[in-house]
């Protein structure tokens, strides 16, 4: 499993082409060659880079739900609704398809976002938006997400 670091601020031209900065782009050498699937995110207004190992180990997850149940069809379409195969080009950039840059609001100016496995891709507004949004609360929230008694942290 990869474990991307840091969050970026880059540029998109007016075709949704994005440099990676280099310190993403050496985090991604290792699975450059195998390509990537970038979707809209389920609970905001941005887009997830899933890198292919990390994409393939979640559809071998949901192939496993039961597909005569409809909610089940239900979410599996929804989850996959918009879902490119993109590449990171030699010269370090990514083309973000117009249909995704528009379903996420994207301008020019982008936020990539390590989400641990994944890169989370946002208009710089609407990020600082959701961080700003969800500052007061957070303490809570991790307190909440990962205050468990009998959690091992290592």
């Amino acid at each position: 499993m990869i474990s991307f670091i840091g969050t970026y601020d880059c540029k998109a031209d007016t075709k949704g082409r994005v440099m990676l900065p280099v310190a993403l782009k050496n985090q991604m050498a290792p699975i450059l060659s195998q390509g990537f699937v970038i979707k809209r995110s389920v609970f905001h207004s941005c887009l997830e880079l899933y890198p292919m190992a990390e994409w393939n180990q979640l559809m071998e997850k949901m192939n496993r739900k039961n597909r005569f149940k409809k909610k089940n069809n239900d979410f599996i379409r929804r989850f996959t609704a918009g879902v490119k195969l993109v590449e990171i080009d030699a010269t370090g950039r990514l083309l973000i398809p117009r249909n995704l840059m528009d379903v996420a609001g994207i301008n020019r100016e982008v936020v990539l976002s390590s989400g641990i496995n994944i890169i989370e891709i946002w208009d710089k507004e609407a990020y600082e938006g959701v961080l700003e949004e969800t500052a007061a609360d957070f303490a809570d929230l991790a307190e909440e997400v990962m205050g468990e008694d009998g959690d091992e942290l290592p």
